[in-house]
């Protein structure tokens, strides 16, 4: 794998970071930091921008609105986008669920979906965990029979139970896991559904987490009625389509070019009036260490996720790298929040920065929001399968444990 960088993908990534200085949405990038809440229209307006440009799905097949970039392209985009500070494209619809609607679903689903999810028209969201189902998914207990509608067609009446749904509140669909026979083996009974957020008997209850964000719900579905073009694949057989999407969600939770980022914040803290009087905190041989150790890991993980773009590239679908990739990658990101946070010491303290800082708030800008951060990521070790899982993967797939 050559690692150096082209005058080709020199004069990308010049026009990477010209497109990004001129095009990214200023109302967006003031929200963001005045750490305000976003809108579902906030992130379709840089969708939109990105779709204009044809840069919003990069991964995708070409026919369907990809680029071609080559891996290191594919880096440099992803480096540029966290150097900016720029939203990401959600994943739920251009990584998630279009890879595997391009990959089993008919001409007529690929027809249906893929432009609105490449367009930022139709928001998506995952119904994949179950109160009682979450690292092992195979056990859900939402059910979908099979019935016959008054219209002559069929349907699947779905009811059951999703929880920890990111963003089902602005969702217009969602891609469903739901048994279909009961009687089969766990895996052999799975249907992949794409239901319809509007549909009667689908209702969606806020959870509100530590930092008293609303980021993710409780979705019930009582006697939803999906039709059954709706499903993807063969019935019984979605568990072949959940497995093909967790592993493109798993390479993208790695997150290497944001932890980067994160990174070279953490120094600039560490540097600034953060410290106490008797020097930087740099200056303290123990966080510098803890600072030079999670680099060490970082530059290790980044070369790890540019082989895999690089197998990608060469036609090999992400394989037990993406669970290295997504426990080293959730790994740094709670490390460097919680050096974040020890680097802002009391001014990190949860409330005390919840007003404006024109208006009282206690400390450095720097501090705003790191306790906040602190509590979300905790998560990121559990979604897209809890890192316990993951090891047993490659225990099993790559070891032959």
């Amino acid at each position: 794998m050559d690692l150096d960088f082209s005058a080709e993908d020199k004069v990308f990534r010049e026009e990477v970071r010209g497109f990004l200085t001129q095009n990214y949405p200023a109302e967006l990038r003031a929200k963001q930091q005045n750490e305000e809440a976003l809108t579902k229209e906030d992130y379709f307006s840089w969708h939109r921008i990105l779709a204009k440009k044809g840069w919003a799905a990069p991964a995708w097949p070409v026919e369907w609105g990809g680029t071609a970039w080559s891996p290191t392209q594919k880096y440099i985009w992803s480096e540029e986008l966290a150097k900016a500070e720029a939203l990401p494209v959600l994943p739920f619809g251009v990584t998630m669920v279009a890879p595997v609607i391009y990959t089993f679903g008919t001409e007529e689903q690929k027809a249906r979906f893929l432009p609105g999810i490449r367009d930022g028209i139709e928001w998506w969201c995952q119904g994949y965990s179950e109160p009682g189902a979450g690292s092992d998914l195979a056990s859900l207990k939402t059910k979908a029979e099979r019935i016959q509608g008054d219209d002559g067609k069929e349907y699947y009446l779905v009811n059951g139970q999703k929880t920890w749904t990111t963003l089902a509140q602005h969702a217009d669909w969602g891609f469903f896991l739901v048994r279909t026979d009961p009687t089969a083996k766990p895996q052999a009974g799975i249907s992949f559904l794409l239901i319809d957020m509007k549909s009667p008997g689908i209702s969606v209850r806020p959870i509100i987490t530590l930092e008293g964000g609303h980021e993710v719900n409780d979705v019930f579905l009582d006697n939803v009625k999906v039709p059954v073009e709706n499903r993807i694949f063969h019935e019984n057989q979605g568990w072949t389509c959940a497995k093909s999407l967790l592993l493109h969600e798993r390479s993208g939770i790695a997150g290497v070019a944001r932890s980067k980022r994160g990174l070279e914040r953490l120094r600039q803290m560490a540097r600034s009036e953060l410290a106490d009087d008797a020097g930087t905190l740099l200056a303290d041989p123990f966080f510098k260490r803890k600072v030079a150790e999670l680099e060490i890991d970082l530059t290790a993980l980044e070369y790890t996720e540019l082989r895999t773009l690089a197998g990608e590239s060469a036609g090999k679908g992400p394989g037990p790298e993406s669970s290295i990739l997504k426990i080293k990658g959730t790994e740094i990101q709670q490390r460097l929040t919680e050096l974040t946070l020890e680097a802002a010491g009391h001014y990190g303290a949860p409330y005390l920065r919840n007003v404006p800082h024109n208006l009282g708030a206690v400390g450095p800008d720097d501090a705003h929001g790191v306790a906040g951060a602190y509590f979300n990521v905790r998560k990121t070790s559990i979604y897209g399968g809890s890192n316990e899982i993951q090891r047993n993967i490659i225990a099993k797939v790559v070891l032959g444990i």
